[in-house]
């Protein structure tokens, strides 16, 4: 794709369903995961930036888990805006830009059921586009997006109607997008700031989004743990 990429190319075309407690299952993994990962997303960001990302998502994770116990959701856009409320409370750059990627997630597909392939699809596309449009970053800028590019990608070229299996190579991609920014500059965000000095560290961002393609991935399958070895 060219830096600029918004992943708007065809669809994967699927109508399937993706499975009915997939609000809750991916919103619950993916709070589990990031609550469990900000240890080392705080210190690859402490190496290559301010610091403040696993703060940050202590933060979010709090409030999304406040948001879930006031709130008590039951669908799939009730499960998803409980995160990105959890997002919108936290200060700086990466609360407002997670918080507008996870409202336009909590878009998909119609209010009281959840998505088919497609309508997640062309929702993290939507995320896509408006954290880019915000946060000014293009594919290869080390950010949120050289992990969630490549995913919505891989997600639409899948050959699979298999949710579970048309999600497995957008989250390899995602991977391999946030791992291939320890080879990049920075130059959006703080880490901008320090310049060759982030060479060698995978981006906090990138890694995050990597993490909440595999909880979408992993709660499409019915599992309940997100690998987060390859995070160094």
């Amino acid at each position: 794709m060219n830096e600029n990429s918004t992943s708007s190319h065809a669809g994967t075309g699927s109508s399937a369903a993706l499975p009915d407690d997939f609000g809750r299952e991916f919103i619950t993994l993916t709070h589990q995961t990031l609550s469990d990962a900000a240890e080392a997303l705080g210190d690859l960001d402490r190496r290559a930036g301010d610091g403040d990302f696993g703060t940050n998502v202590r933060v979010a994770m709090k409030g999304a888990a406040k948001n879930i116990d006031d709130d008590s959701p039951s669908t799939y856009r009730e499960w998803v805006t409980a995160m990105y409320m959890g997002w919108l409370g936290v200060g700086g750059t990466s609360g407002p830009l997670f918080g507008m990627f996870f409202r336009d997630v909590s878009k998909a597909g119609a209010d009281d059921s959840a998505p088919t392939l497609e309508q997640f699809a062309q929702a993290l596309a939507d995320g896509q586009a408006t954290v880019q449009k915000y946060g000014e970053a293009k594919v290869g800028d080390k950010t949120m997006i050289d992990a969630l590019d490549p995913a919505v990608g891989a997600l639409r070229e899948a050959g699979s109607s298999d949710p579970a299996q048309a999600l497995a190579p957008a989250e390899d991609a995602a991977i391999k997008g946030a791992r291939d920014t320890a080879e990049s500059t920075a130059k959006r965000g703080r880490a901008s700031y320090v310049g060759d000095a982030a060479k060698g560290v995978i981006d906090p961002g990138a890694a995050a989004m990597a993490l909440v393609i595999g909880a979408a991935r992993a709660a499409a399958a019915g599992e309940k743990d997100v690998d987060t070895s390859w995070i160094s």
